[in-house]
């Protein structure tokens, strides 16, 4: 159980880690450059899925190719259709609660995140992309 703890926590700080990139990139391109948010979001979430790939394979799951039968290709491809999906969650879910909340969109993409990363993101990546076939 401890060990599903720790995952869990690694896997968390990897999140936050891509999600302050993302967050970053979003703010960026809003504030700055004059993108509506949602396109933002889009952007963003590319650049910090990199970032969040890069941790999660080699950091969270040690799920890289010298020790387990996935191919970094399909594990790859895996990982493209959650953050595809996570980042339309997220840029529909800021979409909604802004408009019909009245939120500021900084604060409605947190509240987004949040539910978007424990319930979609992290049971898709440790069960479908970094998923653990020990080397026969």
């Amino acid at each position: 159980m401890s060990d599903r703890l720790f995952m869990f926590g690694k896997a968390q700080v990897s999140a936050f880690i891509g999600g302050m990139v993302d967050y970053s990139v979003m703010i960026l391109l809003t504030e700055f450059f004059g993108l509506h948010y949602t396109t933002s979001i889009i952007f963003g979430g590319i650049i910090g899925a990199f970032v969040n790939f890069s941790l999660n394979r080699y950091w969270t799951f040690h799920s890289s190719e010298l020790t387990y039968k996935v191919n970094g290709k399909i594990q790859m491809l895996r990982f493209a259709v959650v953050v595809i999906n996570s980042i339309l969650l997220k840029a529909s879910g800021t979409y909604y609660i802004t408009s019909f909340f009245h939120i500021d969109y900084k604060i409605s993409r947190i509240i987004t995140d949040m539910i978007v990363s424990v319930v979609f993101n992290y049971m898709l990546q440790r069960h479908w992309v970094f998923k653990r076939v020990p080397v026969s």
